[in-house]
This record gives C-alpha cells, sequence and structure tokens, in this order.
C-alpha cells in the first residue's frame, strides 16, 4: 500500500493560517468593503441604481462590477493558493533505504603547480592538471563530510583553501587550479610543500585531535631545482591516510607557455638547449620516496582510472562524525511538490495571457468609441 508522507515546510497551524489570508485576500471586495445591497442597509443609498455620481453611494451590485476582480481570475487564484499550500506540505512517496556517511577527517590536498603540470601526456594527450582536478572532485565525493583544505607549490607555498566543508568552494578552488606563468619558472622542488603542511597538521593535531588528518599529494615528481628534494618528513601521528598520486609519464609531454597576464598560449615552451619542444617526464622514483615518507601509498593515475584504490586504504571506521564513522539508513523520498509548482506557473502564464486579451480587448473598445 502506498502512503503519502508530508514534510511541512513550516508548521501546520502557521501554513493553516497563511492559506486562509490567501483566500480570504483573493475573496474579499477590491475596494476593502464588504458590499452592500440595494436596500441601502450599510447606508443610505441615492440615485438611480447602478448610478454613480456626486452625492450617491454605489451600490453592492455597482461595486462588484466595477471593483471587485473577474470571476475567472478569483478562482484561478484560489486554485493557486490550493496548489501552493499543498506544495508547501511537501508530500511525497517512500523511496528506497540509501547509506549516508560523514567522515570526521581534514583532508589536504597538496597540489604541485609548477608548469610541468599542464605537460599533455595524461589520457589522450591532455594537460595533467585535468586529472589533478578530477581526481580532487572524486576524492571528495568519496569523502563526504569532511572538512577539504587545498594548498599549492611551486617557487612557493599557498593556502589556496582553508579547511572547509563547502564542496563548491573546492570545486571554485580546483577549477581555478593553473600553473605558475612560466616566464616567473625557476626551478622548483618537490619537497616546497612540506615546512606549510606540516605546520597546517600540527594546528589541526592541538585544536581537534579527534579529527583524522589525510594528506593526498598530487603531482608528477619532477625535480626541476638544482639541489636535490629535501626528505617530506613529517611528524609520525600527524598523517593519518591519504595517497601520493602521480601524474605523465616516462616519455613526457609538450607544455604550452602560460603568462601572468593573458593565461595559457598556444606556443610551445621550447628546450634552449636544442631549439626543439620541452617535454616534462615524471619521476615515480621521487614520488615513491615521498610516499614512503608520509607513510601513505603511491598510486600512478591515468585517465578513467576510479578512485577506489585512493581512498580504500583510510580508515573510516575509526574517523567518522563523534570520532566514528556515523552509517546510517535513511528511507529516499520522491518529493511530488514539484508537478504542483508545474500547475502554479500554468495559472501564472494563464492570468498574464487574461490580462494582456483585457487590456488589447480594452484598448480596441476606446478606439472604437465615437
Amino acid at each position: 500500500m502506498v502512503v503519502v508522507t508530508f514534510l511541512p515546510v513550516v508548521a501546520w497551524p502557521l501554513l493553516l493560517f497563511l492559506v486562509l489570508a490567501a483566500l480570504v485576500a483573493v475573496w474579499w471586495p477590491s475596494d476593502g468593503r464588504m458590499p452592500v445591497g440595494r436596500s441601502g442597509r450599510a447606508g443610505a443609498v441615492t440615485g438611480s441604481p447602478g448610478s454613480v455620481g456626486a452625492g450617491t453611494v454605489p451600490t453592492g451590485r455597482s461595486v462588484r462590477s466595477a471593483l471587485s476582480r473577474p470571476a475567472g481570475t478569483r478562482w484561478r487564484l484560489t486554485v493557486a493558493v490550493a496548489l501552493l499550500g499543498t506544495a508547501a506540505l511537501r508530500p511525497g512517496l517512500p523511496g528506497g533505504e540509501v547509506d549516508t556517511t560523514a567522515a570526521n577527517l581534514n583532508v589536504y590536498f597538496v597540489v604541485d603547480t609548477t608548469t610541468s603540470i599542464v605537460a599533455e601526456d595524461y589520457g589522450d594527450e591532455r594537460p595533467r592538471v585535468l586529472g589533478v582536478r578530477d581526481d580532487i572532485v572524486d576524492i571528495a565525493r568519496a569523502l563526504p563530510g569532511a572538512r577539504y583544505s587545498v594548498l599549492t607549490f611551486d617557487q612557493s607555498t599557498r593556502v589556496r583553501l582553508p579547511l572547509t566543508t563547502d564542496t563548491t568552494a573546492l570545486g571554485a578552488a580546483v577549477e581555478t587550479l593553473a600553473p605558475e606563468p612560466s616566464e616567473y619558472s625557476r626551478g622548483t622542488t618537490v619537497s616546497e610543500a612540506r615546512e606549510r603542511l606540516a605546520a597546517l597538521l600540527e594546528q589541526a593535531s592541538t585544536a581537534q585531535p579527534e579529527r583524522g588528518r589525510v594528506v593526498f599529494y598530487l603531482g608528477d615528481g619532477e625535480q626541476t631545482a638544482a639541489d636535490p628534494p629535501a626528505p617530506f618528513e613529517i611528524r609520525e601521528g600527524l598523517v593519518n591516510g591519504g595517497a601520493v598520486l602521480g601524474y605523465g609519464t616516462s616519455e613526457g609531454g609538450r607544455m604550452r607557455a602560460t603568462a601572468a597576464r593573458f593565461g595559457s598560449s598556444t606556443e610551445y615552451l621550447k628546450d634552449p638547449t636544442t631549439g626543439e619542444d620541452a617535454r616534462s617526464v615524471a619521476d615515480d622514483g621521487t614520488l615513491r620516496a615521498i610516499a614512503e615518507q608520509l607513510r601513505v601509498p603511491y598510486v600512478h593515475r591515468e585517465a578513467g582510472d576510479g578512485i577506489g584504490a585512493v581512498v580504500d586504504g583510510i580508515d573510516l571506521d575509526r574517523y567518522g562524525t563523534n570520532a566514528e564513522i556515523e552509517q546510517q539508513r535513511v528511507r529516499a523520498r520522491e518529493e511530488l511538490y514539484w508537478p504542483l509548482l508545474l500547475g502554479v506557473a500554468g495559472l501564472a502564464v494563464w492570468e498574464i495571457g487574461a490580462a494582456v486579451a483585457g487590456i488589447t480587448s480594452s484598448r480596441r473598445r476606446r478606439e472604437a468609441a465615437p
């Protein structure tokens, strides 16, 4: 047996009051007074019935005809009020059951934004940064309810997004990920973000020790600084999971030039020693070393890879809402209010059409009058 359920947007008494008030407003005479009869019970009437002039009071019939809304309009408004009132009850049918998961995690995305991140060897010769963007979005979907932060590094480290549960803000930060201007590139170390990340993890551990701290490092491992990279060492216990995600190939990919003022270019960067197109080659060995230092797995990413292997190692049984995972069965609902709102929209279109037709008819009568 199908049972319709209701989830009113406001309390029942208030909703009933609003509906009744709207109906009274629809049917109350437009002049704000109750109609008077021909007998003049509400006041003396002089002059002939239906006449309006000096020293006269209009009869009830003339008030209704001259000042009231047309009957068709009143009935359309009545139906609209009824539909809106019913929609405000939020009727719905029971659906299937779904699992909801809220993770009590701080998730830190550490993103390489050096020029090599736009090397075109991801999937079908697409820039690596596109894979980075897709993976961040997929990880956030796999860890609902977490707090997310985005750090980027090239010649310096920047916190692009402080910790937040706002996935819209995360999406905006990810969508605007872009490499440093190529004219400013001077060589970067893959461990540039270590100190800033360590400080953020220490702060989070002190402020909310019950929350898990997960780190995802996304880059290609290419070390362009003259000196070898410093160890990516983070105090043990600060990182409770995550992964190092690698992008790019050993064959490498060409990179389009990027400018500070005009964005990307159609021209490819050149190798100054050969004059040929410069190629960025991913370094899996460097990325594996970073993963070992962070005590997280290394995962090489290809276009079309699922995100399961990236997040499977996170201990969700330990880190969930209120210090443990919150998994509950909730009953889904198929909402039925939207067809009612479509009906209201249809009545609004009808009313506008009737008003336009009335104005047109009135104008024609005036033009035809002698």
